[in-house]
């Protein structure tokens, strides 16, 4: 099976500077793809080239093995690709329901169609095996962080996503609220999806993730199998591009 997403030669550019060279990336159903690279490597701003946020300049773009063009957020999420961003997304002020929900509410004539979005939002839950919310009506105010970051998650894969990218969840949970967030990042994919998660924590990278891709100032330095490397040399094509005969080739920016 070809990935169910996969980038060629990605360029993007602002202004004078330009922040992705001749990036690939792939990702592939019922697997997590680990995207890692230090501050200022180009995650970000890879992530938003996938969203349909920044046009890409140059390269292919593949969904389930076709070119296609995405070219805003409606076009990405049209595909099935959802985003989960550090800042979650959440209204404190909305119930569960409400910010699944969200700008897609369901009606029945000209009122919200309650009963359906409620039935929708509990079999989502159910189907993540989610068992540390009380009741879908409460309010995000009152959720923990790790509720908040699983309501975030349900959110994404409400819509028949076949693509969730996840931005540093565990970036602000403590142990046990993380080991929660894993186990449910590690079922998305167990359950056919394909999950691209960002992440700085190395522990979190080798504890859920069958693929590593390695960012460098901008280029991929290498995307490999989490089986095929260690910790020293993630860290090494993190911080230098290269480990032994893996990464960039030196001056010549190809990844080997």
């Amino acid at each position: 099976m070809p990935p169910v997403l996969e980038l060629r030669g990605i360029d993007k550019s602002f202004g004078p500077v330009q922040v992705l060279h001749d990036v690939a990336f792939s990702a592939h159903s019922g697997e997590v793809t680990a995207l890692v690279g230090d501050n200022g490597a180009g995650k970000s701003t890879l992530v938003k080239c996938v969203g349909g946020i920044y046009p890409i300049d140059a390269g292919d773009y593949l969904f389930e093995g076709r070119p296609v063009q995405v070219n805003d957020p409606r076009a990405a999420a049209e595909l099935g690709i959802e985003i989960v961003y550090q800042d979650l997304a959440l209204c404190d002020n909305l119930d569960i329901v409400q910010n699944m929900f969200l700008g897609r509410e369901r009606k029945s004539g000209l009122v919200l169609d309650e009963p359906t979005m409620e039935e929708m939002a509990e079999r989502t839950l159910a189907g993540l095996s989610v068992k540390t919310v009380k009741s879908i009506r409460q309010l995000v105010s009152s959720l923990s962080g790790g509720q908040r970051q699983t309501v975030a998650i349900a959110k994404a894969v409400l819509w028949n996503s076949k693509i969730v990218v996840l931005d540093e969840p565990t970036a602000a949970l403590g142990v046990a609220q993380t080991a929660q967030v894993l186990e449910l990042v590690r079922r998305l994919a167990d359950n056919g999806l394909a999950v691209v998660l960002i992440s700085h924590n190395m522990n979190d990278v080798f504890a859920i993730s069958d693929r590593i891709a390695a960012l460098y100032l901008g280029r991929m330095a290498a995307q490999v199998k989490t089986s095929d490397v260690t910790h020293a040399q993630v860290v090494e094509l993190i911080t230098s591009g290269r480990s032994g005969e893996l990464g960039l080739n030196n001056g010549s920016g190809v990844a080997s």
